[in-house]
């Protein structure tokens, strides 16, 4: 059995994957209808911007320092710092995943940059 961490590092990667970052359909299938983002650039966007052509960069990204927290037996908070391998930019990431019928939703996501690889505790 695929453990927590697991599962939800495949669906983190899912979002951040060039295939699904040029598909808004496929976004779509991943995103809750009630998500929302708070972005690293200050911006926010929600489930419904997908429905209009929003374009997401297709860069190239790494996943490191990965947590995984149950919130509930319907929810899961996941943390971690993401890569830019195309543009150099490092940033602090959380979301939260909401158990649906159809699977598991992407359904709040925030960004906050910082300068490199920094830790905490």
């Amino acid at each position: 059995m695929e453990s927590l961490h697991e599962q939800f590092l495949a669906l983190e990667n899912s979002h951040l994957a060039p295939a699904a970052r040029e598909s808004n359909f496929r976004m779509a299938e991943i995103l809750d209808d009630e998500f929302w983002e708070f972005g690293s650039s200050g911006g926010i966007c929600r489930r419904s911007d997908f429905d209009s052509g929003y374009a997401l960069q297709e860069d190239d990204f790494r996943i490191s320092r990965f947590e995984a927290k149950e919130l509930g037996p319907e929810a899961v908070l996941t943390m971690y710092t993401l890569e830019n391998r195309t543009t150099g930019a490092w940033s602090h990431r959380s979301s939260v995943w909401k158990k649906r019928s159809d699977g598991w939703k992407l359904f709040f996501h925030q960004g906050t940059k910082t300068d490199g690889f920094k830790k905490w505790e």
